[in-house]
């Protein structure tokens, strides 16, 4: 098996590293600002297609699956050691478009495994709900990206999202249409 080179190693992880900060930086950025969901409505950058709007997202895509943390804690571990076989152990690193786009994708799945983790240290507001107790870490992604779609807002979102549509997009792109090195 061809070794991989070295240089493949600096670019995932100089990839996967300031993605992370990036995502993480303007979160914090953005949370410290407009506050938790609810204190301030929209911060707009272009008036009423796109703004800055924070929102906490208990789920995965769009929601879904809304409470499941430890799944999607676990499956965020699994994703990233995977990538890194893949990648490392493998030999799909020899490729420069798979390394960006898992580099990309690892940003994401970071980024996002931060906030599920509780890392940011926010708590629910000050009273009960029937889904929890005032006070109460907060383990969910914190997103703040607003776009509207007409007069429907699309699911908000964050850098970490960005990456990792953009990074599973060229990987669909790397299976179907790539030509080896």
């Amino acid at each position: 098996m061809k070794a991989v080179p070295a240089n493949r190693y600096i670019v995932f992880f100089s990839i996967a590293i300031v993605g992370c900060i990036v995502d993480l930086a303007t979160k914090r950025f953005v949370f410290s600002r407009l506050g938790p969901p609810g204190r301030r409505t929209t911060w707009w950058v272009v008036q009423d297609i796109f703004g800055f709007q924070t929102s906490l997202n208990e789920g995965a895509l769009f929601g879904m699956g809304r409470g499941m943390v430890s799944v999607f804690v676990v499956l965020s571990v699994v994703a990233a050691v995977g990538i890194l076989i893949w990648l490392f152990y493998a030999g799909a690193a020899r490729s420069r478009l798979l390394t960006v786009a898992l580099g990309c994708v690892t940003a994401g799945i970071f980024g996002n495994l931060y906030d599920r983790l509780g890392m940011h240290g926010l708590r629910w507001g000050g009273y009960d709900t029937p889904l929890h107790m005032a006070g109460e870490p907060v383990y969910a992604v914190r997103d703040w990206i607003l776009v509207m779609i007409g007069r429907w807002p699309w699911p908000n979102f964050n850098i970490a999202d960005s990456l990792l549509v953009c990074g599973a997009a060229v990987l669909i792109w790397h299976a179907c249409f790539w030509k080896d090195e």
